[in-house]
């Protein structure tokens, strides 16, 4: 971010009257210019109400204590009641999912799928992690440009979501189509151009999901989310729109997240050297994804 671009953005934040200043404005977020913005709020107006914008009306907390507090009382800010997205839709048309449901089924669906990231079996994982970061980074082009998010984060990402959910490895980029989809606003012009489309889609993962469910819960339990699903009192009776809501809150929380994660990090190597080294001399207080590729980047 240069620093007459994050100049300008802060002048602009606070020559703006409180009351017009929405931070749900995606360009913000894009070129990284909205941390004036939310530095003005918790200065000024910690819990802000914003009458208008692309999304209608709605409140802004911004304050750590502030946060907590409405996160921490459901009686009062319900998730199932109001919702966990700026973007509102109908109820009947909401996907529900423990992440949008307010304790005990919150607790209880969430603990179904908790062990998948446990401790001890993500260490049974990194030897899988690291061979297939290995792969991946022998297998880019020396001396040309390419695409690193196209090439390394959505391509380990899918590869290790796939193992999660036991899902048929040669398919797996199914799950990253399924996982854009589910995070694209419709817009009229492009592939995903209505809320009809989109569910249109969702609708084929859920077919595919639910062969992999009947196949599961008629065998063995697993060590795969889908087993995990199908076999857990918690879980086994969901309704098919709720476990298409829970399997689309997988999915993205596996694929968006971490794959940003990775090109965000490496990002942040680039334009901070110092940190860099940090970790280069010690690479072990880094996941074994992360430290992989610090092994494989020369030094900046």
């Amino acid at each position: 971010m240069q620093t007459s671009t994050m100049e300008a953005a802060r002048a602009q934040a606070y020559a703006t009257p409180l009351e017009r200043i929405d931070v749900s404005d995606v360009a913000r977020f894009q070129d990284d210019t909205i941390w004036p913005w939310f530095q003005r709020l918790r200065e000024e107006d910690p819990v802000h109400w914003c009458a208008g914008g692309p999304f209608g009306p709605y409140w802004s907390v911004t304050k750590f204590d502030d946060i907590m507090a409405v996160d921490t009382n459901h009686e009062v800010y319900s998730s199932e009641a109001g919702g966990i997205s700026i973007v509102n839709r109908p109820d009947g048309e909401r996907l529900s999912n423990f992440i949008s449901m307010d304790p005990p089924r919150h607790d209880a669906q969430r603990k179904v799928v908790t062990p998948i990231v446990a401790p001890g079996n993500l260490a049974h994982l990194e030897p899988l992690i690291r061979s297939r970061v290995r792969t991946i980074l022998d297998g880019l082009p020396r001396g040309e440009t390419f695409n690193w998010v196209e090439r390394v984060s959505i391509e380990l990402t899918t590869q290790m979501l796939a193992t999660l959910f036991d899902f048929p490895f040669e398919e797996r980029r199914k799950l990253t189509y399924w996982s854009d989809v589910a995070t694209t606003l419709p817009k009229p012009g492009t592939p995903i151009d209505s809320w009809a489309k989109r569910d249109e889609i969702l609708r084929e993962c859920a077919q595919y999901f639910t062969r992999l469910w009947n196949e599961r819960v008629n065998a063995e339990p697993r060590n795969d989310l889908i087993s995990m699903l199908a076999h857990a009192p918690a879980t086994r009776d969901m309704s098919p729109r709720e476990f298409l809501g829970n399997l689309v809150l997988l999915i993205v929380g596996g694929n968006d997240t971490t794959r940003n994660s990775i090109s965000g990090g490496l990002l942040f190597m680039n334009r901070n050297p110092g940190e860099y080294r940090k970790l280069r001399e010690n690479p072990a207080l880094i996941p074994s994804a992360v430290s992989e590729i610090i092994r494989y980047q020369t030094p900046l």
